[in-house]
């Protein structure tokens, strides 16, 4: 017999309760786990799950969501009337263009492959346009497909080891720019054979720098798999930090903010996880290393800074369920400057978050206008945002039902 895991929980008729165990048992979560993340306990998860209770209100159901992951409002649910995806965004045009790319087999190559300096140049150029332009999928999409297949071409004609290795650090750098991509589209496998390929492209360049920057995406990919998942993005992040140790007390600016970016990793694992103060901790040390960059860097992957630790806060405030720290960090955060459009929507969602955690679903609904204005593709990716905006669209203030409303047409989730 079928267990509970292996299931088809979209399957009509099929009650909320067998859902939720259905979708809690594929993330690996117990009822206490569940429980926890919820501020209630197991007894209530069982009630729900065994129909003792009635399908709860629309922002608890929410917030399940959000913590399961499930791909579509409706999985849960099981109305099919207005699907809605919540942390996977829509295909992008450019996917298929992108997976073909990374599906081929390269063997045979006819052209010549460009230097490395050449695809590096290119690299720099593509990762200047992700941080500037309002539609940076479109833009990288367009550009992913050559970069790969060109990159590919340098690895296999390389002829001696130093240039191998030099061509293998730009192939992960390119997979590096496709993860951000394909990041929360529907297509899972293609992101995590990405992810994989980056992994191994990064230790054959055995360059510190890209290795970093190849373990700081495993390790976030880990974690957006779900709390069954936590385990394996610490222990990516901590096998890089080890990695790097040594090299920190004469590490170049790049070094150094990877090393940083990936001390902010663990302390966001932790957040996730309930861990205050391990949380804290690593925040207390990740910004230790951004006093030691120059003011105006800013690292090209990962946007660690100076400037960025007060989007950091947040995020690790917003993690932590914190209504009125998050706010005080939203607030603290107001004035800074981060370069990179895409990071600056992507911060105006959390402050969202943290507004509408302390009651503030005005102030929320606002701020992801100004994330909407800052990079569309941004806010339309990222289940966050979606998740703030259903809510509100169901609300009884009709000025804040018509705000949200508009805002979700926008953002392709329902229809004009």
């Amino acid at each position: 017999m079928r267990g509970a895991a292996s299931q088809d929980p979209y399957r009509d008729p099929i009650a909320f309760g067998q859902r939720l165990k259905i979708l809690r048992t594929r993330r690996g979560q117990t009822r206490e786990q569940l429980g926890g993340l919820m501020g209630k306990s197991a007894s209530w998860v069982r009630a729900l799950e065994e129909g003792r209770l009635k399908v709860p209100r629309l922002e608890v159901v929410l917030r399940l969501a959000e913590i399961l992951r499930v791909r579509d409002l409706s999985d849960l649910t099981g109305d099919q009337s207005v699907p809605v995806a919540l942390f996977t965004g829509p295909g992008h045009p450019r996917l298929a263009a992108v997976r073909a790319a990374f599906d081929a087999f390269p063997l045979a190559i006819s052209r010549a492959a460009p230097s490395v300096g050449h695809l590096t140049a290119r690299l720099a150029r593509a990762w200047a346009a992700r941080h500037s332009a309002p539609d940076h999928r479109e833009v990288v999409g367009a550009l992913l497909p050559e970069l790969i297949r060109d990159a590919q071409a340098a690895v296999r004609q390389a002829d001696s080891a130093t240039e191998r290795r030099a061509a293998q650090g730009v192939l992960s750098e390119v997979c590096s720019l496709a993860q951000f991509f394909v990041a929360y589209q529907p297509d899972t496998a293609l992101l995590w054979r990405i992810a994989e390929r980056g992994m191994v492209a990064a230790q054959e360049s055995e360059d510190p720098h890209t290795i970093g920057v190849a373990a700081w995406l495993a390790a976030q990919a880990h974690r957006d798999s779900g709390p069954g998942h936590y385990d394996a993005a610490d222990a990516v992040t901590m096998g890089a930090l080890t990695f790097l140790a040594p090299l920190m007390s004469h590490a170049s600016h790049d070094v150094l903010a990877i090393a940083g970016a990936l001390t902010f990793e663990a302390g966001y694992t932790a957040a996730r996880r309930g861990e205050s103060g391990t949380a804290w901790r690593y925040w207390d040390s990740s910004r230790a290393m951004a006093d030691r960059l120059p003011e105006a860097y800013y690292h090209p992957v990962t946007s660690f800074s100076r400037a960025v630790m007060g989007a950091h806060a947040l995020t690790i405030a917003v993690e932590l369920r914190a209504g009125g720290e998050s706010v005080r960090q939203a607030a603290a955060s107001e004035a800074m400057t981060l370069p990179s459009r895409p990071r600056r929507a992507r911060h105006r969602i959390e402050q969202a978050r943290a507004y509408q955690l302390n009651g503030q679903p005005d102030a929320a609904l606002a701020t992801l206008a100004q994330a909407h204005e800052a990079a569309p593709e941004t806010i339309a990716y990222n289940g966050y945002a979606k998740r703030i905006i259903l809510e509100e669209a169901a609300s009884k203030t009709p000025g804040r039902r018509r705000r949200a409303s508009e805002l979700a047409v926008r953002l392709g989730m329902l229809a004009a």
